[in-house]
């Protein structure tokens, strides 16, 4: 006798989250040698020296488990910030401190809110959690704090603002985060995810971490290790927030979250301020190489405070994101996000940006 035991209720309606293609996959559907990947927003300088160095010296102890309080880690991101380290909370990757959110706080009836057209990891950790998914429109392509403050109730539990945002790369500048905390209720936590928080370049931008500083405990400041240390495949994310609001996640996360190469990496990386500099250089320069090519192009583009640019190309965005799979450039399509009509390129370095716009004005 067969018996089927019942996933959890409504998981059938739940939409995995695609990541780009890896290149490796490419390759190998349409018979490439050269391939570049400017679909993920991963650093093309590669990962920090200093975090190479530091998990080679590593590897011999991979017998061992890894310390499950993070406490070096901890400690070095908690020098770095100007912050304690038991406002500290590492995990795998900045999803991984999502999710560990949504287990930890969502009921049920709960209700979250979210952007339009923002990281669709805030979706997927709402409905695993059967909570209620509440999303507000975009403003000008960027998160709009007034619609956000205005669909809070009783129920609201958690709030998303990805800023800068992805996949637009906009920002809610530092004046508009102060307007929206003084309005929003004790009961909602409100999760900051600045993710390319590195590569802002705005004295506009808010220091989210002063509400932490200040003893708000319904505030979180979630970043990562990924963009500009070049350490995406290591995965490695961290939140900042009051003891009282991180309790929970220490609660319900992996004994080894974090394990032994994503630690020691991170230690070293945090010291790696020469690659870190170099990489906000390379990104700058290769973001005003691309605006000038896409007005050549006649694209229109959104300015962006990431190390992405979103494009709109039209109803055929689609097309040509086929097309440039087909010449070995991998890119972002935005139907997941709502924007079918866009385009989502990350920077890559100067020979990579070239290859890109001589195949995109070759398809186009």
């Amino acid at each position: 006798m067969t018996i089927h035991v019942k996933p959890q209720r409504g998981l059938d309606t739940l939409k995995p989250y695609v990541p780009g293609k890896p290149i490796e996959e490419v390759q190998r559907e349409y018979g490439l040698k050269e391939v570049i990947k400017l679909a993920s927003n991963e650093n093309p300088l590669g990962p920090s020296p200093k975090a190479l160095a530091a998990i080679e010296q590593a590897l011999p102890t991979l017998n061992l488990y890894p310390d499950a309080q993070s406490y070096h880690l901890r400690r070095a991101l908690a020098e770095h910030l100007g912050v304690e380290m038991k406002q500290i909370a590492v995990g795998n990757g900045a999803d991984g401190i999502i999710l560990q959110t949504g287990m930890a706080y969502l009921e049920e009836g709960d209700e979250v809110i979210v952007s339009r057209s923002s990281f669709p990891i805030y979706d997927k950790t709402t409905h695993t959690m059967r909570a209620t998914l509440i999303k507000t429109p975009l403003k000008s392509y960027g998160v709009d704090l007034e619609a956000m403050v205005q669909a809070i109730t009783d129920r609201t539990k958690l709030i998303f603002v990805c800023n800068p945002n992805n996949p637009t790369g906009t920002i809610v500048t530092a004046d508009k985060v102060d307007a929206f905390m003084s309005r929003v209720p004790d009961h909602a936590l409100v999760i900051f995810d600045e993710a390319y928080y590195e590569l802002v370049d705005s004295d506009q931008f808010p220091d989210t971490l002063k509400y932490v500083r200040e003893g708000r405990s319904n505030v979180m400041t979630i970043r990562t290790f990924s963009k500009i240390y070049g350490l995406a495949g290591i995965r490695l994310g961290y939140a900042i927030a009051t003891p009282e609001a991180l309790a929970p996640l220490f609660q319900v996360k992996g004994v080894f979250e974090v394990n032994l190469l994503a630690q020691a990496a991170g230690i070293a990386a945090l010291e790696d301020k020469e690659f870190l500099n170099k990489t906000v250089e390379s990104n700058r320069a290769g973001l005003r190489y691309l605006y000038g090519e896409f007005k050549r192009l006649g694209l229109n583009y959104v300015e962006s405070h990431t190390n992405f640019v979103l494009v709109e190309i039209g109803p055929r965005a689609a097309t040509v994101q086929q097309r440039l799979l087909e010449k070995g450039v991998i890119v972002r399509p935005c139907t997941g996000y709502d924007l079918p009509d866009f385009l989502r390129i990350t920077v890559g370095d100067e020979a990579q940006n070239v290859r890109l716009i001589e195949a995109l004005e070759d398809v186009l």
